[in-house]
């Protein structure tokens, strides 16, 4: 059995030396593994583009998981997707292959992905945090556990203090509120400001075009619209052409590294994904997932977790309170900051406190409208219930 091992031992090195002097290469290559049948422009698409990637980085080794084709690169053939997942799955957890890029896998509850685009207003590399899976069935909570995947992926990509924003959809200040009391509490978040000339943390549409945080916090739906948008907007939408697809499963304790592929990914981003799976093995990004959970949950994270859910209850019950509106007034002044979800409850806790109020929408978002006159006190009435308000609307 000795004898064995030691001339497999010996077998190995002289192949490692071998394949070093064929292409340059010395040291433990990455071994990306890819499933080949399941895209709707054919197996011949995938292959190119494990080729492709194979072909412009010798120091990973892309291996095909799937039926037999027509190529050089190293091949586990297998039928059918099922079999293809089950093979990717023991590759992954026997350490045959660091990563592996496939399509239409489901992960559990608690996973997804964090896609990498490239912005069309100045060709900059963006994290989307989320693209597919669900991090969680509550909506807020999802997306702050989508900031701590996005944050976690860029570490991996070697990018040490990622910059943060969080686009503007619904649940985006609670969000925002979650983060910094986080940050509060020993887990900092580099927050970026918006280029719009408002500023602040939460997003506008124009951020995403320009790149304007290296991590773009969202749910996982816009996530993948989004995707799909930056992906396919020069080809009609039925071929994606650019980015690094929706990439790699993050979650707490998950420690395999499958990234995804759309059914619509062309041979660029085939490749660009198998790049993106061998630069995440190399930056280690299972050991970094595990470090930022630690120091995040250090932090109080699962606190705040809980609290949002709780804010949830909170809500649903407040339905069943009835609150009168007090006289109608003109209504010129406003507040913003407030959660589109948050909204109708801002305007009955200011009933509450006898000011009349109404709900509208500004130029930065959703806003409060009250009498010019007490929009100091409406203000400081909302920041005492517990609303993290901005200044008026700078329309």
């Amino acid at each position: 059995m000795a004898d064995n091992n030691i001339k497999s031992m010996i077998g190995k090195i002289f192949n490692d030396i071998a394949d070093a002097m064929q292409t340059g290469q010395f040291g433990e290559r990455v071994r990306v593994g890819i499933t080949v049948a399941g895209s709707e422009l054919g197996i011949d698409n995938i292959v190119k583009g494990a080729e492709m990637a194979q072909a412009r980085d010798n120091s990973i080794e892309v291996v095909l998981i799937g039926p037999k084709v027509d190529s050089k690169l190293t091949q586990y053939n297998v039928e059918g997707e099922d079999a293809q997942h089950k093979k990717m799955e023991e590759l992954l957890d026997s350490g045959e292959i660091g990563a592996c890029v496939t399509m239409h896998y489901n992960f559990p509850i608690g996973v997804s992905t964090v896609g990498r685009v490239i912005t069309p207003g100045r060709g900059r590399e963006m994290f989307l945090a989320t693209t597919t899976g669900t991090s969680s069935p509550h909506r807020v909570e999802a997306m702050v556990k989508n900031g701590i995947y996005g944050i976690i992926a860029a570490k991996a990509m070697g990018i040490e203090n990622p910059t943060v924003g969080i686009l503007n959809v619904d649940g985006a200040r609670q969000v925002e509120r979650a983060f910094k009391d986080l940050s509060s509490k020993g887990y900092p978040v580099n927050f970026t400001e918006s280029g719009r000339a408002d500023g602040g943390s939460v997003m506008r549409g124009n951020d995403l075009l320009t790149g304007t945080p290296d991590i773009m916090i969202t749910d996982t739906l816009t996530g993948n619209l989004l995707m799909k948008v930056f992906s396919s907007f020069a080809t009609g939408g039925s071929y994606e052409a650019q980015g690094f697809g929706y990439g790699p499963g993050i979650g707490e304790d998950y420690d395999r590294t499958i990234l995804i592929l759309s059914r619509a990914s062309g041979t660029p981003v085939v490749s660009n994904a198998i790049s993106y799976a061998a630069s995440l093995v190399r930056g280690n990004v299972t050991k970094i997932a595990k470090e930022e959970f630690e120091k995040a949950n250090k932090a109080g994270l699962k606190d705040i977790l809980k609290g949002l859910t709780k804010d949830t209850k909170k809500a649903e019950a407040k339905e069943e309170e009835t609150v009168e509106a007090p006289p109608a007034e003109t209504v010129t002044g406003t507040i913003n900051g407030i959660d589109i979800m948050e909204l109708e409850d801002a305007v009955q806790a200011l009933w509450k406190a006898g000011i009349y109020a109404e709900s509208g929408m500004g130029c930065t978002g959703p806003i409060v409208m009250v009498n010019e006159a007490k929009l100091n006190e409406a203000t400081k009435a909302l920041a005492k219930a517990g609303y993290d308000v901005g200044e008026a609307d700078p329309c």
